[in-house]
């Protein structure tokens, strides 16, 4: 007797959408080679694997493993292929992917700026607390959605619209407002209302719910609220805000619970982030309390970390002239390497599982075991 295979598995589709509701690509830098590198996301995901970067030991490890859908945080492709050879270069790993029916898809610094990224991942690691951003880039743009619901349904609309993220004001969610009032319409020939019959008008009293919603959630958060209204037509206005929505930006900046002598926190850093070494630039007898962190190249936040008073920049790449300019400036930095951003494997894993079981699918989430870091220190 065949087996009934009773698993129901999300759409690769359906799972990037619900990624991008956490990372969108609007928070993306200009001329960064994000989301779908490689395959197609019109498919059945059984099994997808985070990781840092897209190798070839990658690519063989995700075939071994049955891997539908590759989530990278580097880009495989950040440069113009010349060709697509499969016997050498970035060609073998993109080969290997198509005949193994792998897709690639890569957010970088989308998920580096979003909230509860790769930011503020290291941030927690490190235990800072009171954290801010450390390079403000932009706002997003906030709208009002105003629906009208018959108030026997007013109270679960206001509990999905909140559910979804609408109404959510600094520390406050749920947030909204409401008027009651007499609506009125007279169902034509086609119709099929849920109130009153073809051709007779219809009066009800009903509620009209506004609540504030950030961009990057609307087009969701609509249909959703479409699908829990019980109308036929559902009756709403979306309206541009002047106020500022959340602010979005590079690297975090946070505080110590005590202070520390920097040679102590150097240590404390290669722990933390399980570092064979480090590079530090600065005095060992220097005290931290305020530390600045952004996982990739910070050659350019050293500005922002000593105009918030941070003691300490920790970055994934430094330059060497920009060290120079840190000491002249009285900043000291700590080098930790490009791979401290792997902390975003455990991180994308945990989110992408709580939305597999949101949607009730049973597709699993593997982090990646292969070693892509490509520096070893020589003592």
């Amino acid at each position: 007797m065949e087996e009934i295979n009773v698993h129901q598995w999300i759409s690769g589709d359906r799972l990037i959408q619900r990624f991008e509701e956490w990372a969108p690509k609007k928070l993306a830098y200009e001329h960064d080679k994000i989301g779908l590198l490689v395959g197609t996301l019109h498919k059945k995901i059984k099994k997808v694997m985070v990781t840092l970067d897209v190798l070839e030991n990658v690519a063989d490890e995700a075939a071994e493993k049955n891997v539908d859908l590759i989530i990278a945080h580097h880009p495989l492709i950040f440069h113009p292929l010349k060709n697509v050879r499969s016997d050498e270069g970035q060609g073998k790993i993109v080969t290997k992917c198509i005949k193994n029916d792998i897709a690639v898809y890569a957010a970088h610094t989308n998920l580096d700026l979003a909230d509860g990224g790769v930011n503020d991942m290291l941030a927690d690691q490190l235990g800072l607390t009171h954290t801010d951003i450390l390079q403000p880039s932009f706002h997003e743009a906030l709208f009002k959605l105003s629906v009208y619901v018959p108030v026997s349904h007013a109270e679960r609309l206001r509990e999905v619209l909140g559910d979804a993220g609408g109404g959510t004001i600094g520390k406050y969610s749920h947030c909204s407002f409401s008027v009651q009032g007499e609506g009125a319409f007279r169902p034509e020939k086609g119709a099929n209302p849920y109130l009153g019959g073809v051709g007779a008008l219809e009066k009800v009293t009903e509620q009209k719910i506004e609540v504030l919603v950030p961009e990057h959630l609307l087009h969701a958060l609509i249909q959703k609220m479409i699908k829990a209204h019980p109308y036929e037509e559902v009756a709403y206005d979306v309206i541009p805000m002047q106020n500022q929505g959340k602010t979005y930006g590079l690297g975090r900046i946070g505080q110590l619970t005590e202070p520390i002598l920097f040679r102590d926190y150097c240590q404390r850093v290669k722990e933390k982030f399980g570092l064979e070494g480090l590079r530090a630039v600065g005095s060992p007898d220097a005290k931290i309390k305020t530390v600045a962190i952004s996982g990739g190249d910070g050659n350019s936040l050293i500005p922002y970390a000593k105009y918030q008073g941070a003691d300490v920049l920790i970055t994934g790449d430094i330059y060497y002239h920009t060290a120079h300019d840190a000491l002249l400036c009285g900043l000291n930095v700590i080098d930790a390497g490009h791979h401290i951003e792997s902390v975003m494997k455990q991180g994308v894993k945990a989110y992408l599982s709580d939305v597999i079981a949101q949607e009730h699918k049973d597709t699993e989430v593997i982090v990646s075991e292969s070693v892509t870091n490509p520096f070893h220190f020589v003592v």
